[in-house]
């Protein structure tokens, strides 16, 4: 190792330890409506501002009193390429939930500090793993963000031959009423065609009351998550599940990933309420 090597490997910690304590300005650029309830807001960020695919901010909003967090839905990609992240933010009666649908505009300011341990960021020397996405409605946010983030990663080690990281599988599985309510299905769909011997998903539907568009109907399952689905894609030794979603999904399905043989250590979550 070069004596360059530690100073660089301690400056980037460094780097990352103030970015989850600091309070960075940023500007919404850009709002999607993603869905009848859910508005994806682009945002403009400092130039320090990094972050892990899965992580959330704390969202402060000028005039409001209460502090939102909310998962981002882009990739470090992202980040990277354009200096912008995503929210996808469903509407309630939260007031930050409720800013982002009532008063939010294209050039509100406000301000976001990274925090979260749910994340997917491997480097070359990590062990392949073989990822297992589990997701109940607004929870795709931090997982479709590791989606994308292990998509970025597939096309460098396309690009290099193989050099960067070791990368395993990917399925998802999601869950929602119906398929007005599965965000950014679209590019998901395209993701696991780009790399159909990588990347797989399910989307489950547990109320749907009309007839399912046919270039979804491949994909869709009526009804909620089954064991049988999940054994499928569990293997003890190589799969990593991350899990986000409301808080009895998230222990119902945990539990049968455990009996299924899955050590508690392999099992990620985060809930939302």
């Amino acid at each position: 190792m070069s004596h360059e090597a530690p100073v660089l490997l301690f400056t980037h910690c460094l780097r990352a330890y103030l970015t989850y304590k600091t309070l960075y300005p940023a500007e919404v650029c850009g709002i999607i409506n993603e869905s009848d309830t859910v508005k994806r807001l682009r945002i403009a960020v400092h130039p320090d501002f990094i972050f892990k695919a899965g992580q959330w901010v704390d969202f402060f909003i000028p005039g409001v009193e209460t502090v939102g967090g909310f998962s981002m839905c882009s990739n470090p990609g992202l980040l990277q390429r354009e200096g912008v992240i995503e929210l996808a933010v469903k509407y309630t009666k939260h007031p930050p939930a409720h800013w982002v649908h009532t008063v939010c505009t294209v050039g509100s300011s406000v301000a976001m500090r990274v925090g979260g341990e749910f994340f997917f960021d491997p480097s070359p020397s990590d062990p392949s793993v073989d990822l297992l996405l589990v997701a109940g409605g607004v929870g795709i946010n931090p997982l479709y963000s590791v989606l994308l983030h292990t998509t970025d990663l597939l096309r460098l080690n396309q690009a290099s031959g193989g050099r960067d990281c070791n990368i395993g599988s990917a399925h998802l599985c999601y869950s929602a009423k119906n398929t007005q309510e599965l965000l950014f299905k679209g590019s998901i769909i395209e993701a696991c065609r780009e790399f159909p011997d990588k990347l797989s998903c399910d989307f489950h539907v547990t109320q749907q009351s009309t007839d399912v568009d046919p270039h979804l109907q491949p994909f869709i399952k009526r009804g909620r998550i089954a064991a049988e689905e999940l054994r499928a894609h569990v293997d003890p030794q190589r799969t990593m599940c991350y899990l986000c979603g409301p808080p009895p999904m998230i222990e119902a399905i945990s539990k049968t990933l455990m009996d299924l043989g899955l050590p508690k250590d392999r099992i990620l979550f985060e809930k939302w309420w």
